[in-house]
């Protein structure tokens, strides 16, 4: 009996060790993948076209202002984009400054609140008048040069273009991790699979698509959040490319405090799995029936865990093989646990490296608890709006490269 209860512990670690090594495995390639990844150069376009900044803000009275005031600010024709800011429960007073500046301003009112909802409503209130459709969250910042990079894109082709996401404020350890993962998930999954031939993943902000194609599309979505993973698994099935614009910056706030973190994950953990459900039969047909290896590879990443739990979960195992039974397995756990550490160094950008980094490891054990309660709380996350509050954190804003008017 003892020696059938070992074997069955055992083939379970094998089982579980097989399956951890598959997702680590897909975060080497892409990894390695993404330092060959080089960023397009776009030659100018003969063009202007005509792009509608989308900016939805539900309750960001605290940093609508700024926004919108920047976006004004690029070195792209005044009179061939507009900035709208959809209003959904902004105060008043918010309002009335907003209507001040020379921007377009669509009220909306919800039972229940969605960013879907909001982007719907003021699609359908611009009508046809746009080629180019962006989309900033309401704590967003554009380098100068944004439009002209995103237009350029266009210009060569493409219909839907991912800008490069990166932190505008690192004031908090867990603004540092949040910055991190962001940076390490730009070089998995969208240099990496650039490099591989693969479309882009979307983030949800600072991505640009064709206007009608886009305005299409958003009528068909119909979950509370993660929208983006929609259109990404949309455009993946039907093939339409995503490029990623590495040197298109867009500055986003990081969250500061483990709550909110747990909150956002949460989310964004809920979506995840919902999105896989939906689409794991379809994109393995898909993959046998039309060899679309970007469709599945897009649904294959919505059944990986967080990488910070797999980076948990992998070394406590490791630490206890090595404690109480050192053996092949333990090898072989330890060689896992390796290969993850190297994916994730690859993935980091160089100017992380400073002593700020190193006190924000240290907080990594109560991120990893954090993310480990959201997984435990994921039930019911996508039937409610969880939002996600701003505020201005200007005085952290790292330097803006772009030419132009800023």
């Amino acid at each position: 009996m003892e020696t059938l209860l070992l074997q069955l512990l055992l083939g379970l670690n094998w089982l579980l060790w097989g399956v951890i090594a598959l997702m680590v495995v897909f975060l080497v390639i892409l990894a390695i993948a993404g330092c060959f990844r080089r960023t397009p150069i776009f030659a100018p376009a003969k063009q202007f076209r005509k792009i509608a900044v989308l900016i939805p803000s539900y309750k960001e009275d605290q940093v609508i202002l700024e926004v919108a005031a920047d976006a004004l600010h690029q070195d792209y024709p005044t009179g061939r984009y507009d900035v709208v800011v959809i209003a959904d429960s902004l105060k008043p007073e918010t309002i009335q400054v907003l209507k001040s500046m020379p921007i377009k301003v669509v009220e909306v009112k919800f039972d229940k609140s969605t960013k879907a909802k909001s982007l719907n409503f003021a699609l359908d209130k611009l009508g046809k008048a746009y080629d180019i459709a962006l989309v900033l969250d309401a704590d967003n910042l554009m380098a100068a040069n944004f439009l002209t990079l995103i237009n350029n894109a266009f210009d060569a082709g493409f219909f839907a273009v991912q800008g490069h996401r990166v932190a505008k404020n690192m004031n908090t350890p867990v603004a540092i991790l949040d910055a991190i993962s962001e940076e390490i998930n730009n070089h998995f999954f969208r240099k990496g699979y650039r490099a591989l031939g693969l479309s882009s993943s979307l983030i949800g902000s600072g991505m640009a698509f064709d206007f009608r194609m886009y305005k299409s599309v958003m009528k068909t979505v119909d979950a509370v959040g993660g929208f983006d993973k929609h259109l990404e698994l949309f455009f993946t099935s039907n093939r339409v490319m995503v490029e990623y614009l590495d040197d298109a910056y867009c500055y986003d706030e990081k969250v500061q405090n483990f709550e909110t973190l747990g909150n956002q994950r949460r989310r964004w953990l809920s979506v995840q799995f919902i999105y896989l459900g939906r689409n794991a039969l379809p994109a393995i047909r898909a993959l046998f029936a039309n060899g679309n290896i970007d469709y599945f590879t897009r649904t294959w990443q919505q059944a990986q865990i967080p990488r910070i739990l797999l980076l948990g979960v992998t070394s406590i195992i490791m630490i206890v093989s090595l404690i109480f039974w050192p053996s092949v397995e333990t090898k072989a756990w330890t060689g896992l646990w390796a290969l993850m550490v190297i994916a994730f160094v690859l993935s980091v950008p160089r100017s992380f490296y400073n002593k700020d980094l190193f006190g924000a490891l240290l907080h990594i054990p109560m991120g990893m608890w954090k993310m480990l309660l959201s997984l435990l709380r994921i039930k019911g996350a996508n039937k409610t709006f969880i939002h996600t509050a701003h505020t201005s954190t200007a005085p952290h804003l790292q330097k803006r490269p772009g030419t132009g008017k800023k």
